[in-house]
């Protein structure tokens, strides 16, 4: 039975489908946390490279895949989408650093950097293109795997925050509109609100002046108006302009 209302006559409160959908939302989470987490890797020494992906498959990641190159790594990181990538920062044709730059500023994956080097610019230059952590060698996994899961946290409160400005300068935005349409349709209400009086004030003058009957005077401005083609603001402001009061003169003494 779905939901007691439904014997009352009611429509439920949930449909199967719906019921099955939060089900499955349930799932999600357990899968989620049982997925292997994808690397690639970027070592250009093949030594190194094969006990790197050795070290991460024994630790429950998946490599999946494998560059030699700064240009290779860029390629991979598109084509693969992973959680994290491994990189080395001297490398051919394109270093570790200038390929985690463009890793980083595409917002593919949070980048580790991998070096024999600890001078505190080659981190300031890794950090600048955007590496989330580094690790010097030789590699260990007191120290490796530490720094993928820092990595991966990171570059996951990053994306929440990017998110979140996202839809706060979206909500933003629509408040924006709202308010300039609110602006707009209270602008044409005043206008409209002016012109009424205005009309109003005309057939007034024209009941009193030219013995117009009410019906008589507003038929008279509306009719006026489309054969003339002249805007019924514009002609009331004649009509009080002829018949209405003068304005009494200044007296400059």
């Amino acid at each position: 039975m779905v939901s007691s209302n439904s014997e009352k006559g009611m429509e439920p409160v949930l449909t199967e489908e719906e019921l099955q959908a939060a089900a499955r939302a349930e799932e999600a989470p357990e899968e989620e946390k049982n997925r292997k987490r994808t690397v690639v890797v970027a070592e250009d020494e093949s030594v190194n490279r094969m006990d790197l992906v050795g070290m991460l498959e024994d630790n429950g990641y998946e490599v999946v895949g494998e560059a030699a190159n700064g240009e290779e790594a860029v390629d991979l990181a598109r084509a693969k989408r992973p959680d994290v990538v491994c990189m080395d920062v001297k490398m051919p044709r394109m270093d570790g650093i200038t390929a985690a730059g463009i890793i980083c500023d595409e917002n593919i994956a949070p980048v580790v950097m991998l070096t024999a080097f600890s001078q505190p610019d080659l981190v300031k230059k890794s950090t600048g293109a955007g590496a989330m952590a580094y690790v010097t060698k030789p590699y260990e996994e007191s120290k490796l795997i530490p720094a993928l899961e820092v990595a991966m946290g990171r570059f996951a409160e990053i994306n929440d925050l990017l998110d979140n400005v996202e839809r706060s300068e979206a909500k933003l935005k629509a408040t924006e509109d709202e308010l300039a349409k609110a602006q707009a349709d209270l602008q044409k209400a005043q206008e409209t609100l002016e012109e009424r009086k205005l009309i109003d004030r005309a057939k007034g003058l024209l009941m009193d002046k030219a013995d117009f009957s009410e019906q008589g005077a507003f038929r008279w401005i509306q009719k006026t108006s489309m054969d003339q083609r002249i805007p019924k603001k514009r002609l009331a402001l004649a009509i009080i302009e002829k018949y209405g009061d003068p304005k009494p003169a200044r007296d400059d003494r």
